[in-house]
């Protein structure tokens, strides 16, 4: 790891070529932010940056064919071989009324005017791209060898310009694996006000990107003790300091952060793993018989809880349905008893495109009880091997699987449409669901007119 001089080898051709071409107007640049503190820690950068002296309106006549996305703070985008590039006039910054963006800014020429008004000293670092010299007015190096993340001048003061910066601050910990300066984390909770001034959907993004650590458990371990996730999540810390069972060697809140760590892929996955076991403060209950504690219906209630906590954070209405799916099936235990009826009907509930996902996180489930899981991974290899044969025979697992639909229904029985069809093709999926020799058209049509005899469908 080099933190005295940036190689320029690793920089892309076409940021350098965009700073070539500001010093060819006669304008200084440099390549700034986490794009450089990435590159002299050895990680691989994405978003790379650039800072000049070059005047707003300079920009747009050197880069005729920018796009003008932040011209009013002196930002433009560039593109080039397909990649954007911001470029941004040298500030300094007024006061954060709204607690997300200055209320004034000021263009100046010192560069390291420029990187005072960043949010950490790892971020608050300046490449030359003419020698690869580094500019660092606030020790982001040092701070980057000790491991630290350390607010740039006063924490109180950065943290009450930009709410987000101190969710940022506890993302930084776990994707960077980074301890938090004392100070800094001191002044996280007296900020708290601004934070509560952020948008949910900032939030979430803050989540999603925490979820690429390969740790984020060290992030929410900061937003719990900071106060963060009091204003953003409550619900989960109800389960701080709740004991489980003799199943489990961590409190509830231990036992979410290590599945969410175990549960290793995408962040959606890993936030309904957070969440999985939300449920669980509110149906502790203790069992005289069993002489522990039981959480009987914590899956149905944790989907109840997880709802309002996904819509809140503004998830799309796929990931929202995604992750409360999850937390409402991620409790099977698989016996060798299940027929394949049992199976084809357990896939029918909790949806054939869950299926890799909750496999996924019922292992990262029992690895995270602390305790031997040896068995439960067993069975769940079993259950995996049993789905796949019983996926394998192409038996119905929905009523669009059954050799009729409801067209053919109204037809051959003389049925007007309504709710009746539907409960009719819902009762031969069950029959088929029993035995998958049944999906022919001739015998789902006489069955069908069988349920008809009923008092139940009539009633219907």
């Amino acid at each position: 790891m080099d933190f005295d001089r940036a190689d320029l080898a690793a920089i892309p051709a076409d940021v350098l070529a965009l700073c070539e071409r500001l010093r060819s107007r006669g304008r200084r640049a440099w390549i700034v932010g986490g794009c450089v503190r990435d590159l002299i820690a050895g990680r691989d950068a994405n978003d790379w940056d650039i800072a000049t002296d070059a005047r707003p309106d300079e920009l747009l006549r050197i880069f005729p064919r920018a796009i003008p996305t932040g011209i009013e703070h002196g930002t433009i985008t560039v593109v080039a071989s397909g990649h954007q590039y911001e470029v941004t006039t040298l500030r300094g910054e007024g006061t954060y009324s709204d607690g997300r963006r200055p209320d004034w800014v000021a263009f100046v020429d010192d560069i390291a005017a420029d990187l005072a008004r960043r949010d950490f000293t790892v971020n608050a670092l300046a490449v030359d791209p003419v020698d690869g010299r580094l500019i660092d007015p606030f020790d982001g190096r040092g701070d980057l060898k000790r491991g630290v993340l350390r607010a740039v001048g006063n924490p109180r003061e950065r943290f009450a310009e930009d709410g987000l910066r101190v969710l940022r601050a506890a993302r930084f910990v776990a994707t960077l694996e980074l301890r938090l300066d004392p100070d800094t984390e001191a002044a996280i909770g007296p900020t708290l006000d601004t934070y509560r001034k952020v948008a949910e959907e900032r939030i979430r993004d803050e989540w999603v990107k925490t979820m690429a650590a390969r740790v984020p458990s060290r992030a929410f371990e900061v937003m719990q003790r900071t106060g963060i996730l009091g204003v953003t999540c409550p619900e989960l810390l109800e389960g701080v300091g709740l004991e489980q069972n003799r199943w489990h060697a961590y409190d509830v809140w231990r036992h979410g952060l290590e599945c969410m760590d175990a549960c290793v892929g995408d962040p959606v996955l890993r936030i309904a793993a957070l969440l999985h076991d939300v449920g669980k403060p509110r149906t502790r209950s203790w069992s005289d018989k069993t002489g522990d504690y039981t959480f009987y219906d914590h899956d149905r209630v944790g989907a109840e809880i997880a709802d309002p906590i996904a819509a809140r954070l503004r998830f799309s209405n796929e990931d929202r349905a995604r992750i409360v799916s999850l937390v409402r099936n991620h409790l099977f235990h698989y016996s060798d008893d299940w027929t394949d009826a049992a199976v084809r009907r357990w896939i029918r509930r909790v949806g054939r495109d869950r299926l890799e996902d909750l496999y996924a996180l019922n292992d990262a489930d029992v690895r995270a009880k602390g305790r031997d899981p040896g068995l439960d991974l067993a069975s769940l290899s079993e259950l995996k091997a049993h789905v796949a044969r019983v996926l394998a025979q192409g038996a119905a697992l929905s009523t669009r699987d059954l050799r009729v639909n409801g067209h053919d229904l109204m037809r051959d029985l003389s049925l007007a449409p309504g709710p009746v069809i539907g409960k009719i093709l819902d009762a031969l999926l069950e029959a088929v669901t029993n035995e998958p020799a049944l999906n022919e058209r001739e015998q789902l049509i006489a069955r069908a007119r069988e349920y008809l005899e009923t008092e139940h469908v009539k009633e219907a």
